[in-house]
């Protein structure tokens, strides 16, 4: 680790950027690949530098409590161990060090998930020898205050647990009667003690720190059983305590209830096959296409002060998984890069989404596990392959490019986000049907947080397109003006929006 850290100081001051600060957190791009970061750190260290120089503001990583805490496999908390200590000598903070250290080292930010499962004497039926059963409160706070405390210097965001309603990470999702067509929520009242549990000591320790909530994965499956994943709607809904109506609740576990309190609402918007503007019909869903369900819900319980949070959302956690290699489950690489580029322009044009963090950088091994959606276990959302070859949507990453057009109008407005540090300035051009080149249309300023929009009339079976130039660096004193893709506005597509195809 030390030497993989000393390259990475070598190797950051070379492309250091001269003079340029970093972007604004007006609109976030976040970057997320936490085996990557924690399990390989000498290839971690290339990548954060690519992170870097493609635009990333913020990375986010796990804080894993089952690996940082000991005792994992004990149904007794190990004697004198003391959990909300970071110095405790039991603690295991090399890997998490490690990986911040990386991020920070580039200029980038670091979030953190403080998530289980947890150590087993964490849970509080360790009996059952399964870690993610029921996780004590306490225990998750203390972990969290030892979290805040150590990083606090270098960390200004915790997100509390990672797909609380997913069984892979928190279980019973619910509770079933033995003919199991009667089944009442479990993890959703579990997770809202969590949250009340950690959120205050954070803050305590970490004052002015943002604390998210939520994290929800965006799909579940009707309860059939103990560890069926739980709908998000429903999810929150049985967390605010509110019945689907969202008429207050006040027996069962919900008697007694208090509210959960946090910043703002972390969610992962995993579109599957779906388009970014293809919405899921089940109303107690919510892919990407369907955040404005998602804001609905959210605000109804803001409103009745069921969940004290902010209305702002970081949409931690997207991505569109590829065929190859999944030929299951994935999309073509072509749409991954129109999807991708789609996606950035509506999370932005949403006002109330703080940022869009991709994951991941490297599809993980495919693994034969089956039929169906098993045959290619694992997530295969990479901007990369597994072997480190870029999938096509990396050309086009640090120069999104889209263009809005309502049916046949010839107004319209083009928007773009040069992620790399660079000049201030960009220029729309234009190829004119036959012609061979491209000319300049008009300059634009970006914002702090290098996106920006303009508005024309355009002419038919043209292409369009946007130069930029980098800033300067140590390794490119000066850098030469880039493009970025081509767009024809005047195809016919089933969307109202054009991307930028690979370059």
């Amino acid at each position: 680790m030390r030497r993989a850290l000393a390259l990475l100081t070598v190797m950051t001051a070379m492309v250091a950027i001269a003079a340029t600060p970093a972007h604004a957190a007006d609109f976030e791009l976040g970057m997320e690949d936490e085996g990557l970061l924690l399990n390989n750190p000498h290839v971690a260290v290339a990548a954060v530098i690519d992170w870097k120089k493609l635009g990333v503001d913020v990375v986010r990583i796990h804080a894993r409590w089952w690996e940082i805490a000991p005792g994992g496999s004990a149904a007794k908390k190990p004697s004198g161990f003391n959990a909300k200590d970071p110095d405790d000598d039991a603690y295991n903070w090399a890997a998490l060090d490690g990986a911040v250290n990386m991020v920070r080292a580039t200029g980038m930010r670091a979030m953190l998930t403080i998530t289980g499962p947890g150590p087993l004497w964490a849970s509080t039926e360790p009996r059952k020898r399964n870690p993610r059963w029921i996780p004590s409160a306490s225990a998750y706070a203390d972990f969290a205050r030892a979290v805040a405390t150590r990083y606090r210097s270098q960390v200004d965001r915790y997100l509390l647990w990672n797909e609380p309603n997913q069984q892979g990470w928190l279980q019973p999702q619910w509770q079933c009667d033995k003919r199991r067509r009667n089944c009442t929520a479990v993890a959703p009242h579990v997770y809202r003690s969590l949250v009340r549990a950690a959120a205050p000591v954070i803050h305590a320790v970490d004052p002015g720190s943002e604390v998210v909530m939520g994290e929800l994965a965006p799909i579940g499956d009707p309860p059939i059983s103990a560890n069926t994943p739980v709908k998000p709607l429903i999810f929150m809904r049985e967390m605010g305590c509110v019945d689907a109506k969202y008429k207050k609740v006040r027996s069962g576990r919900c008697k007694g209830f208090k509210a959960p309190q946090a910043d703002s609402f972390g969610y992962h918007p995993h579109p599957r096959l779906n388009a970014p503007d293809k919405k899921n019909p089940d109303v107690d869903e919510a892919q990407f296409a369907d955040l404005p369900r998602l804001f609905s819900a959210l605000d109804r319980l803001r409103a009745a002060k069921r969940l004290r949070v902010s209305g702002n959302i970081h949409l931690t956690e997207f991505g569109y998984q590829t065929n190859p290699p999944d030929k299951a489950l994935g999309i073509s690489l072509a749409k991954q890069t129109k999807y991708l580029q789609q996606a950035a322009f509506t999370a932005w044009k949403t006002k109330r989404v703080r940022g869009l963090s991709f994951y991941q950088w490297d599809d993980e091994p495919t693994v034969n596990r089956g039929s169906g959606s098993k045959r290619y276990s694992g997530w295969q959302t990479g901007l990369r392959f597994n072997n480190g070859k870029p999938k096509p949507v990396l050309s086009t990453f640090p120069a999104p490019f889209v263009i809005e057009r309502r049916g046949k109008a010839k107004s319209v407005g083009l928007w773009g986000q040069v992620r790399p540090d660079a000049d201030r300035t960009i220029v729309v051009q234009i190829r004119p049907k036959g012609a061979a080149q491209f000319t300049d249309v008009a300059p634009v300023t970006t914002a702090a947080d290098g996106t920006w929009t303009h508005k024309l009339t355009i002419q038919t079976g043209a292409q369009y397109r946007y130069r930029w130039t980098p800033a300067p660096t140590l390794m490119e004193p000066a850098p030469l003006p880039r493009v970025s893709g081509a767009v024809d506005p005047s195809k016919t597509e089933k969307t109202e929006m054009r991307t930028s195809s690979a370059l």
